[in-house]
């Protein structure tokens, strides 16, 4: 919108005017149009990851602007002065700039210099003193602001402090609210001048600025949607945890996205977390993450056969209403999605070397493949599981590569079935260093970060601590992966308690699971009794 003004020199010389003035002079030209330009960021991904609000909005006034002859400022720290500023920045389509506390205004007067800006609305309380710049002040009022810059604002509307980003993120700028603390405006007052009139700038409509909650992003996001960029508001600094996110990233493919606020600033691995939100792809339950979010409970077993669980006992379509049954149970007990999981052996222990010598026996991919993709279509997350024998875990798993590529689709070790050399089944309890854990964690993430994926879930079955020596560790520093330890062990709840306990003790910040036994618990508790009794309550809960 272009904003209504009277040229302060236009009047100066109309109310001069004398029968000595030549009248023969002709007009001056019209010199109160402000200019304003804008640009997207050439860069793909820009960071604005400052701490202080008045050096974000500095920052983000780089980024987005080329030009401003006339910007607007507040004093950082006057929430008032900074909310109104907003309404008036958005609507005139300028960039809102803070003066930082104490300071000279070196900082504001670089950007200032920078935007070639001559012209200065200062809203509330905040002494304004750059050479060469016209200040017209005005107090944190809706009825000042509106004196000074000819826009119409709209009713005033009250924010909360934990809510200024997100409205600010929602002005209009053909008819911004006048944004007030929450109380109502903090005072009175008029102004002392008015600003030239300003064209807009056209928006940056192909630039979407993501940005956190914290007071740093509020001027910095005014100045976006003054500039015209998409504004998404984010609660998580990892993208890929907002299911609005993902979903925008995949509509509107932007040419450019600038990441305002600390904790996206100091989120590591930023620039492939947003690729991977830009596929669209969705994990069941929403977003990109596991956890938090999301409870799992998963049939065990293998197609084809009832001998190794509950998850073979009928066909796929019967699994698949089987798992929602069992998922369905859990729904009014938690407040997060619970998503229907199958957990197939994909590799299953044999008592037997086979031709391969390894003590496994590995279910043809094509055989799987029918289980897996329709699990998908029918919102079923899958766990492909390893009993690997004499063989390694990273060896097996290359085997099903082509399924852990479809973004629903994670992976179990089953250290209780990998044999050291000399070793055969069910004369000893098999186990696993972690190195080799290790390993897989590092296949598997570059595997999900290599195809954009979704984060992938990575369980580790154990009920003895020997079985995955070293777990101290664990390397937990690949985000692509969410890291799970599910306590399988069976028998009675006194001693499946007293296994969750030494599990947990001393446990690197990993996930948990919890394993329900139909036939060899004493007794197998309820879905209710599950919630209640296994503390915390677990991410995962399978049957067998």
């Amino acid at each position: 919108m272009r904003t209504t003004a009277l040229v302060a020199v236009a009047l100066l010389l109309v109310a001069g005017c004398s029968a000595d003035d030549d009248p023969g002079e002709p007009e001056r030209p019209d010199e109160g149009s402000a200019t304003v330009g804008t640009s997207a960021p050439d860069e793909q991904l820009t960071v604005v990851g400052d701490t202080f609000p008045f050096a974000a909005a500095a920052s983000t006034s780089r980024a987005l602007f080329d030009e401003a002859t006339v910007a607007v400022v507040a004093q950082d720290g006057d929430r008032a002065g900074e909310l109104l500023g907003a309404s008036a920045a958005v609507g005139l389509g300028v960039p809102l700039l803070l003066q930082q506390p104490g300071a000279a205004g070196s900082a504001l007067g670089e950007e200032l210099d920078r935007l070639g800006t001559d012209t200065v609305l200062a809203v509330g309380e905040v002494p304004v003193e750059v050479p060469g710049v016209e200040v017209v002040a005005v107090a944190a009022d809706p009825g000042a602001v509106e004196g000074a810059t000819g826009l119409d604002l709209g009713d005033a509307e009250e924010v909360a402090e934990d809510g200024a980003v997100a409205a600010v993120a929602a002005l209009d700028p053909e008819r911004p609210a006048a944004l007030v603390p929450d109380g109502g405006p903090t005072g009175g007052g008029g102004g002392d001048g008015r600003l030239p009139e300003v064209d807009r700038a056209e928006p940056l409509s192909d630039t979407l600025v993501v940005a956190t909650a914290g007071p740093e992003s509020v001027a910095a996001v005014a100045t976006a949607r003054a500039a015209g960029a998409r504004v998404q508001v984010v609660e998580d600094a990892d993208p890929r945890a907002s299911t609005d996110l993902v979903e925008l990233l995949a509509e509107e493919q932007p040419a450019a996205v600038v990441a305002v606020g600390a904790p996206l600033g100091l989120e590591d691995g930023l620039d492939w977390k947003l690729a991977s939100a830009a596929t669209g792809e969705q994990l069941p339950g929403g977003g990109q993450l596991l956890f938090p979010g999301r409870m799992m409970v998963a049939l065990y077993g293998s197609p084809g056969t009832g001998a190794l669980g509950l998850l073979g006992e009928q066909d796929l379509d019967g699994a698949i209403t089987r798992a929602r049954e069992y998922a369905g149970a859990y729904e009014p007990l938690v407040d997060v999605p619970v998503v229907p999981t199958f957990e197939i052996i994909a590799t299953v222990a044999s008592s037997s070397a086979g031709a391969d010598g390894d003590y496994s026996s590995e279910v043809d991919i094509e055989v799987l493949r029918p289980w897996v993709e329709a699990a998908g279509e029918a919102g079923v997350y899958v766990v492909l599981d390893l009993q690997p024998g004499r063989t390694d875990f990273v060896t097996q798993a290359e085997r099903y590569r082509s399924l852990l590529e479809l973004p629903h689709v994670g992976l179990a070790l089953d250290p209780e079935w990998r044999l050291g050399p000399n070793e055969v089944h069910l004369t000893q309890i098999g186990s696993v260093d972690v190195e080799e854990v290790n390993r897989v964690v590092t296949w598997l993430a570059d595997l999900t970060r290599e195809n954009a994926l979704p984060q992938k879930l990575l369980v580790l079955h154990q009920f003895r601590l020997d079985m995955l020596p070293g777990r101290e560790r664990l390397d937990l520093s690949r985000d692509e992966l969410a890291v799970l330890i599910h306590a399988d062990g069976q028998g009675s709840q006194g001693d499946k308690q007293a296994t969750w306990r030494a599990l947990r003790a001393a446990s690197p910040p990993v996930w948990w699971g919890w394993k329900n036994f139909i036939d060899e618990d004493l007794p197998m508790l309820t879905p209710e009794q599950t919630v209640a009794q296994v503390d915390p309550v677990p991410q995962l809960v399978s049957y067998q």
